[in-house]
């Protein structure tokens, strides 16, 4: 008697991820199909009700909307087990046998969904173990502004602040990686409460002051969108414009990978642009106020602006030993001279990024606006190769070990 085994059909369950998920309700008004809801704990998505459209991906402020996993379709996950979660369960091995034997609709969302992903990202090995979520948008954390700093020039095009808030007695642990959520008060044009901007936080986890329970955020005040068309920032505008004494309503923190090693000798190679250097000064300032226990361990940034005068924490990176920190500045907009970015100067450095991607104590940090991505993957591709490597190779297992980190916007 012969037969065949029964045929899975594997469904890639789209889940939102609760340790990041700020609650805002951005995607349960943006699904068209009524897919998902939510109670006091988490937001949940029907799979039921999912079609796949993905309309909720891109309003997301975390990402955590962008969660799946691969499941057999007779036992996904229902809304009960959803709701209960404290974090995404780990994705176990589905045997579906081959494409052909899958039902094509599964078969399609599958292979399509799986080809856009770009690879899970880990916490480094001996990050210290973050705090998420302990502030909601129901019951926030209240801070007052106790400093507010412009950083560019005064006849520079960006307005980019350091902002200090400081906590009193409430405690807001986070690690230099990690961001917060800001409600700004008011109504949106629909009468809707504005939804939380996220933003990263620019001190190290003793505070922007040592033992002073406060944290520091680098704002850019938005005038303008990506295309240069004229809008005005709703969060970055008031927060730009707080005042000393001032309260703010945060959210979180979040943020469970972007986290720098702890361990003696690893190094840190760090690449952003413009706000995307408020992480960057976060772990730079966390080791200088470490210097003198010698940890070891190798500092590289790469920084991109449009002039001197636009490039926060340009005086006080200038002040740091070359011995300490190894910088590379990339101006695009200096009168008579080429236009330099970021990816220009990580080929000029070439056999030295090539040499802190093979070393397995060396963690990359990128963090900056998105269209920046490709054209650093493509600078580490040259390097690596004038130096007798694959970056087709290196880059999964640079994922895998928990040493590459990108937050872009």
């Amino acid at each position: 008697m012969s037969g065949s085994a029964p045929t899975i059909e594997v469904l890639r369950q789209h889940l939102i991820d609760p340790e990041i998920c700020i609650r805002c309700n951005t995607c349960e008004e943006t699904c068209p199909s009524h897919a998902i809801t939510h109670d006091l704990r988490n937001y949940v998505v029907d799979a039921d009700k999912c079609n796949f459209c993905n309309d909720c991906i891109s309003p997301c402020p975390t990402g955590a909307i962008d969660s799946w996993r691969q499941v057999d379709k007779a036992k996904r996950y229902t809304l009960v087990e959803q709701l209960a979660w404290d974090s995404l369960p780990p994705q176990t091995e589905v045997d579906a046998g081959t494409p052909a034997e899958m039902p094509k609709e599964i078969a399609r969302i599958t292979s399509v969904a799986t080809a856009g992903q770009g690879g899970v990202a880990f916490p480094p090995w001996s990050a210290a173990h973050p705090y998420v979520n302990i502030y909601s948008i129901q019951k926030p954390a209240i801070a007052t502004v106790s400093g507010n700093f412009r950083l560019t020039a005064g006849d520079a095009s960006s307005d980019i602040r350091h902002i200090v808030l400081d906590f009193g007695g409430t405690a807001l642990p986070v690690l230099e990686g990690q961001t917060i959520g800001v409600q700004p008060p008011g109504l949106d044009p629909s009468g809707k409460p504005h939804h939380v901007r996220l933003y990263s936080v620019a001190s190290p986890r003793e505070g922007e002051r040592p033992r002073y329970n406060n944290l520091s955020l680098t704002v850019k005040r938005v005038t303008e969108d990506h295309a240069g068309t004229p809008v005005v920032g709703v969060a970055s505008n008031y927060l730009c414009d707080l005042k000393k004494g001032d309260q703010v309503k945060v959210v979180g923190p979040y943020g469970t990978t972007f986290l720098m090693p702890n361990h003696p000798g690893s190094s840190l190679l760090m690449v952003c642009t413009g706000t995307g250097s408020a992480p960057m000064r976060a772990m730079t300032e966390r080791r200088r106020r470490r210097i003198a226990l010698k940890e070891g361990g190798e500092l590289m940034l790469f920084f991109g602006a449009r002039l001197e005068g636009e490039l926060p924490y340009f005086g006080p990176l200038m002040k740091l030993p070359n011995d300490f920190i190894d910088i590379n500045f990339a101006f695009s907009r200096v009168p008579g001279q080429p236009k330099h970015y970021v990816q220009d100067r990580i080929r000029e450095r070439s056999a030295d990024v090539a040499r802190l991607l093979a070393d397995e104590s060396c963690y990359v940090y990128i963090c900056g606006l998105k269209g920046m991505e490709q054209g650093i993957d493509e600078a580490f591709r040259d390097a690596c190769r004038e130096n007798g490597k694959d970056w087709g190779a290196v880059l999964p297992n640079l994922r895998a070990q928990g040493r590459y980190h990108v937050e872009t916007y």
